[in-house]
């Protein structure tokens, strides 16, 4: 028996489909993401808490599930619409099916969705509030709850996904950094483990003394989601520890760095998120294709006089993609490197990142 399930939206629309996953009522932004494949990897990425994922591509679920792929340690995307899902995976390292991951982590489904006109309609008004219901409740009562939550610009989301006490991962290893969590993923974490880079994850509110007590090689600030101006703490880290490591920033860490240098943020329409966002290096004039998950930017203009100067940009808007220090180590970018599920095409940053700190 088909499960009816329904997402409102703070305009007033509401869409009818098919429930799938856990039996609840969860609100969040709307957001849609391109990729062809990665739903595992979105849906535990912890950048998307928060928000509502919308797959654009019409089918999700065909390859099944792997914790292989996780970013994290469970779902962090409040739900998940698409158009169709498949119950019945296909895929040598698959446990479970969609709905069962979703019902595992609580999380509701709906399918049977028109995602081009939803995604059409985002790209038009603007990411919007939003609710998914796969219970029974009033139209009215629904539309209620959508309108009654916070924006996302004014919650505190790090804090929700970010380690609360310290993590070290790969303490016989060479060399040694340290991640300042925001929300980091697992792919990031792996990508340095295998060039000899052990890591200390700390929470992102941790002070610039208690960094240094770990005597890193360097700092990374993790990628994460929500409003970079909601974490003080971290610019002010970022500020402190500028003239005494190297320092790199990911996602949201790319906008901590550059609001620690003066830069200001503006909220996107309605962000990049997916596996294909093109990305042209000011410098060497390459174009590389990026995995994107973001709904704010550094605001190109706030830049102009600072000690930070852009060196990429997004191929389809113009936003900054990366940024660095005039004269200090201390660099960043945009998007994701880490690639999960990729691109691979900037797995390079790296091995720059292993460069720049085997020079400092």
């Amino acid at each position: 028996m088909l499960k009816e399930a329904k997402l409102a939206l703070e305009d007033g629309t509401i869409l009818k489909g098919e429930g799938f996953g856990f039996e609840t009522i969860k609100t969040g932004e709307v957001v849609f993401a391109t990729g062809m494949t990665g739903y595992v990897e979105s849906l535990t990425d912890p950048s998307y808490k928060g928000q509502i994922l919308m797959s654009t591509y019409p089918l999700q679920g065909n390859y099944g599930i792997s914790r292989e792929w996780f970013q994290s340690d469970g779902i962090k995307a409040e739900g998940f619409v698409v158009r169709e899902q498949n119950k019945y995976p296909s895929h040598r390292l698959s446990k479970e099916n969609l709905p069962d991951f979703l019902d595992e982590y609580k999380i509701p489904g709906i399918s049977g969705i028109d995602t081009r006109y939803l995604t059409l309609k985002i790209r038009r008004h603007g990411t919007m509030k939003g609710a998914i219901s796969t219970e029974e409740i009033e139209d009215a009562e629904l539309l209620k709850l959508v309108n009654g939550q916070e924006n996302i610009e004014d919650m505190d989301l790090v804090g929700t996904v970010a380690v609360r006490k310290p993590k070290i991962i790969g303490e016989e290893l060479k060399h040694r950094a340290v991640i300042l969590d925001c929300g980091i993923k697992k792919n990031s974490i792996d990508s340095l483990l295998k060039r000899g880079i052990g890591v200390v994850v700390l929470p992102y509110n941790t002070g610039y003394k208690e960094i240094l007590e770990y005597d890193p090689e360097t700092l990374l600030v993790s990628s994460g989601p929500g409003d970079p101006t909601r974490v003080t703490e971290a610019a002010k880290t970022v500020k402190n520890l500028s003239e005494k490591l190297p320092i790199s920033g990911i996602c949201l860490g790319h906008q901590i760095i550059s609001l620690a240098f003066g830069a200001k943020i503006n909220k996107m329409k309605f962000g990049h998120r997916g596996i294909n966002q093109p990305v042209k290096n000011l410098i060497t004039g390459k174009v590389t294709i990026t995995s994107q998950n973001h709904g704010f930017t550094v605001d190109a203009n706030s830049c102009k006089d600072l000690p930070i100067k852009i060196n990429q940009i997004n191929l389809n808007d113009g936003t900054p993609e990366g940024i660095e220090h005039e004269e200090l180590p201390i660099s960043c970018v945009q998007y994701h490197p880490e690639a999960g599920p990729g691109p691979n095409d900037s797995d390079n940053y790296f091995d720059n990142f292993l460069k720049v700190l085997k020079e400092y």
